[in-house]
């Protein structure tokens, strides 16, 4: 990827991105660990009947990408931002800068620090303090801006042009979800004979570069979304970017009111199903995770694990493309199928977990 092709308006992922992306930040990001289900704890789906073949176990298995730096995916997509630049001699003296109090800003002031570059972030003056810190101890200069995310956002939009600072972008941004991408490529060097990855969405960033690597390998992707922060899934049903409303239990870590043309444009091209699951599913799929891994993960981590474990419903008045599946509320392997889950982040306060 060339520093003319690094803008946030570029619609498309290429596969040779995320693998540029991989070597840029080898050796630099934690390698994901994973692990397997039980055998028999995923339901298959329903076959014909009159298919006389021996029905097979799915096997499943859970990235446990909430072991990276910064407790989330976001460290491969920030390290790969600021890799590319300081080896293209864009990245100015002035650092990079921000506007997040989630994932996005964790990781982007661990990579400066990483590279030894000041990290500017701008948050809503209600963010909680505890994320302050964090953020501080990763050495980031910590701006806190009015009482929403926009006028935080407006702030370091100011501040990146007053400065010179290299605005970053939580997702929309092609070196961020080459980065992201890079998880496909270890997940597949683990499991060869994958066959679906299933992730969860929220801007879009991890999904691009997952989808994209996934398209090139004939891997089948399954978008999950919670029904009430679901950008991606109203995209894919308009046939175009929308603005939707948020309003989810995960919605701190999923709730973009829009997704980014690079996702939509990746959802339209791959072997791509999206799922909505209600929030009751998500909390249920957290608390499993808790009660019988003793994994804390995010809610928008549990998200991904819901698609699987939700009941089977269907979404009543749509009529939508069964390429996407973008009317399911779960996903339930085939006979024989492998499957990869992945969890993406763990910066939660464990205390919301019930002791199971």
């Amino acid at each position: 990827m060339t520093p003319n092709r690094w803008s946030s308006t570029m619609h498309t992922l290429t596969y040779g991105d995320i693998k540029a992306a991989a070597d840029r930040i080898a050796g630099r990001v934690r390698p994901v660990t994973m692990a397997p289900v039980d055998p028999g704890a995923i339901r298959t789906g329903h076959r014909d009947p009159l298919d006389d073949r021996v029905d097979q176990p799915c096997e499943v298995w859970l990235a446990l990408e909430f072991m990276q730096h910064t407790g989330s995916f976001k460290a491969r997509g920030a390290r790969n931002f600021l890799e590319a630049h300081r080896d293209a001699g864009t990245l100015p003296a002035s650092g990079v800068t921000i506007a997040s109090g989630g994932n996005a800003g964790l990781a982007c002031a661990w990579a400066a620090q990483q590279q030894g570059v000041r990290a500017t972030v701008f948050l809503p003056a209600t963010a909680p303090a505890v994320k302050v810190a964090k953020l501080r101890g990763f050495g980031a200069d910590v701006r806190l801006v009015g009482l929403e995310y926009a006028e935080a956002l407006a702030a370091c939009e100011e501040f990146a042009a007053a400065t010179g600072a290299l605005a970053s972008h939580a997702y929309d941004h092609p070196l961020i979800a080459a980065g992201a991408g890079t998880l496909l490529e270890e997940i597949r060097q683990q499991i060869p004979g994958l066959d679906t990855v299933v992730v969860a969405v929220g801007g879009g960033g991890l999904f691009t570069g997952i989808a994209t690597a996934a398209e090139h390998h004939g891997i089948r992707t399954v978008a999950v979304e919670p029904e009430n922060c679901r950008a991606l899934n109203a995209a894919i049903e308009a046939g175009r970017l929308v603005d939707v409303t948020v309003d989810s239990v995960a919605a701190d870590s999923l709730g973009a009111r829009r997704t980014s043309a690079m996702a939509l444009a990746a959802a339209q091209q791959g072997d791509v199903h999206s799922v909505l699951v209600t929030d009751e599913d998500i909390v249920r799929a957290r608390q499993a995770l808790w009660d019988h891994r003793r994994l804390a993960v995010e809610h928008g981590a549990a998200t991904a694990l819901a698609a699987l474990t939700a009941a089977d419903r269907h979404q009543e008045g749509r009529d939508l493309p069964t390429r996407t599946a973008a009317a399911a509320r779960s996903y339930r392997p085939g006979s024989g199928e492998t499957v990869c889950v992945v969890l993406c982040g763990s910066n939660t306060d464990a205390r919301t977990l019930m002791h199971g």
